[in-house]
């Protein structure tokens, strides 16, 4: 049995660290947060990446929207699909930048929850373990890079929050990296597909949705990442995997798998954006928007209501999923 032990968010974040626990993980597993909805029966979260720019290329203005969304919804906390402080990461977690690309940005009150956080390529150039140092905490207790890859359990859905830089290949040709808690790459990949694994095979939520800064399957600048396609898309697909969540690509886009349910969902307009360049990709593009935005989830055991918004809070695109009471039953 897993030893559980309370996990304690300071400040404005208070009144939630009552609901939160940190299951340390066993050996060969992830490490789990629980963190139950505010409200009964619904989930509310926002998703957004690739932000970190203090304040610059409209991220200030897509953080104001994104209070304003996350007001209305009451959102239960915020997912970030990573490249979070610009260009290389913070050096220490006494860093300014931090607080200038995060703390004095994502000033709303309805923003001032736990924001989950996975890394991205450009925080893995910096310091990659002081994002995830408790000490960064105690700078902002919203932000909860809490393992490299980690679970938030929130009843009506399992996320699955997944180191992607460490599969992308070409990354580890360059001496700029930060693979401490990382190297050997081979190892590393290896235990964490196992590991996903069998978290994926032992969730019991109605929803199962995987995360991570690069995507698998993309119509944006950086198309589809090979690595993730041959190594963790099979993985996804196998397990009943709802919903692949990413950012790196700077646009919003939903790309629909042919061969399982899976859905593709890039949100990396949280800053920079407008790159001008589009990928082929034999998935179904059924939204695509090379610009400036984020995502909004609604879920039920039942229902799924996702929602791309962009810079000025207009909504672009939404998506919507039911899953019978006989599914989740087949799931358990």
């Amino acid at each position: 049995m897993v030893r559980v032990a309370p996990l304690l968010l300071a400040g404005v974040v208070a009144a939630a660290a009552s609901l939160l626990l940190l299951v340390a993980p066993s050996a060969a597993e992830l490490t789990r947060v629980e963190h139950p909805p505010k409200s009964e029966g619904s989930l509310a979260i926002l998703a957004v990446g690739d932000w970190g720019r203090r304040g610059q290329f409209n991220q200030t203005l897509v953080a104001q929207q994104m209070g304003v969304v996350g007001e209305k919804l009451d959102i239960d906390f915020v997912i970030s699909t990573g490249d979070n402080i610009y260009d290389d990461g913070i050096a220490n977690t006494s860093d300014p930048l931090f607080k200038e690309c995060f703390t004095n940005i994502y000033t709303a009150q309805s923003l001032q929850t736990p924001w989950y956080i996975v890394l991205g390529n450009h925080d893995y150039t910096g310091n990659a373990l002081a994002q995830q140092d408790p000490a960064i905490r105690e700078v902002d207790s919203r932000y909860l890079n809490l393992a490299k890859s980690f679970i938030v359990n929130s009843e009506i859905a399992d996320f699955f929050l997944v180191d992607t830089s460490p599969f992308y290949l070409k990354y580890w040709n360059s001496s700029k990296y930060d693979w401490r808690n990382v190297s050997p790459r081979d190892t590393y990949i290896e235990n964490l597909l196992k590991d996903l694994d069998d978290a994926l095979v032992q969730s019991e939520a109605p929803w199962k949705i995987v995360v991570g800064h690069h995507p698998i399957s993309s119509g944006c600048e950086h198309g589809n990442t090979t690595e993730l396609q041959e190594l963790l898309r099979p993985i996804l697909e196998a397990r009943g995997v709802d919903m692949y969540v990413n950012g790196h690509d700077h646009c919003l886009q939903h790309i629909s798998s042919r061969n399982s349910p899976v859905q593709f969902m890039t949100s990396g307009g949280g800053s920079k954006a407008w790159a001008g360049k589009v990928k082929t990709t034999s998935d179904k593009i059924e939204f695509i928007y090379d610009g400036q935005g984020f995502m909004s989830m609604q879920m039920s055991n039942t229902e799924a209501h996702l929602v791309f918004y962009d810079v000025a809070g207009n909504v672009l695109h939404t998506y919507d999923s039911t899953k019978s009471e006989e599914e989740e039953e087949d799931d358990d």
